[in-house]
């Protein structure tokens, strides 16, 4: 782990900061969550904020990683593009959650309308950047790198950017749930509906596959058929997460109250 973060540093220096800045963020607004009782949608206000915080610090780090492979790619706009983007969102997710108010959905008055907007613009302009890296992936050769880790960095930003856009399915219905007005049953840490259908699970799924493809390519299967078989699967997980939380049902279907009363108990 010391040999990997002391690469990452000498590959991006600059997003290696950023992402150890979020990461650092995301423990801070952890803690928020158990010393403050603000909630939004009944649960803790600084939950949302952790997982933005913490989902950037991931992306940074991979890409960071990446995109040192690429030849003649100006990796200082790259850079700055996704501190600044994904920097406002945090800092307006964290602002909002300060007040015990919406960020995400929040139409409420025109300026908090136009602030959501820009944060989808932002994330949108990430996304579409992240897809032209994904585009030098195929365009460009890379003799000195396995073919099944190429690959598996190829099919994981494609995938990331489908379930990245599948972000609009939440912000044009202005709820994340299907069945219920953005339900939060909190299961586990990130909050998905225990109850009812919830957009967020295939989002989550389809944008992790940044990370997972190739790490999982790289050191365990070292194949590119494997590589290239798993990440039709992976692919197929999230849109049938998807295609489920349209219909109404639960990633997990838990008895709520059967719960409570252990937790009463």
């Amino acid at each position: 782990m010391i040999v990997f973060i002391q690469q990452l540093k000498d590959r991006n220096e600059t997003l290696f900061y950023y992402g150890l800045l979020c990461l650092v963020l995301s423990v801070i607004f952890i803690i928020l969550t158990k010393v403050t009782n603000t909630q939004v949608y009944n649960v803790n206000a600084w939950y949302k904020p952790v997982k933005f915080a913490f989902s950037t610090f991931l992306f940074a780090w991979a890409m960071a990683w990446y995109c040192h492979y690429l030849p003649n790619f100006n990796i200082k706009v790259f850079n700055w593009a996704v501190i600044i983007l994904l920097g406002f969102e945090i800092f307006y997710i964290a602002f909002q959650a300060s007040k015990g108010e919406l960020s995400h959905y929040n139409v409420s008055s025109p300026v908090y309308a136009f602030l959501y907007s820009m944060m989808a613009l932002a994330a949108s302009l990430v996304t579409l950047y992240t897809a032209y890296v994904g585009l030098l992936f195929f365009i460009h050769s890379f003799p000195d790198l396995p073919d099944y880790y190429i690959w598996a960095i190829r099919l994981g930003i494609i995938i990331f950017v489908i379930f990245s856009f599948e972000g609009f399915a939440m912000g044009s219905r202005l709820n994340h749930s299907v069945g219920a007005l953005n339900d939060n049953s909190n299961l586990f840490l990130i909050g998905w509906s225990k109850t009812v259908g919830d957009l967020r699970v295939s989002h989550f799924i389809g944008m992790h596959a940044l990370q997972i493809l190739p790490i999982v390519s790289y050191y365990g299967l070292k194949s590119t058929k494997l590589t290239i078989g798993l990440s039709v699967i992976y692919g197929l997980l999230a849109l049938l997460t998807l295609i489920q939380a349209l219909q109404g049902r639960p990633f997990i279907k838990t008895n709520i109250s059967q719960i409570e009363r252990m937790n009463k108990g």
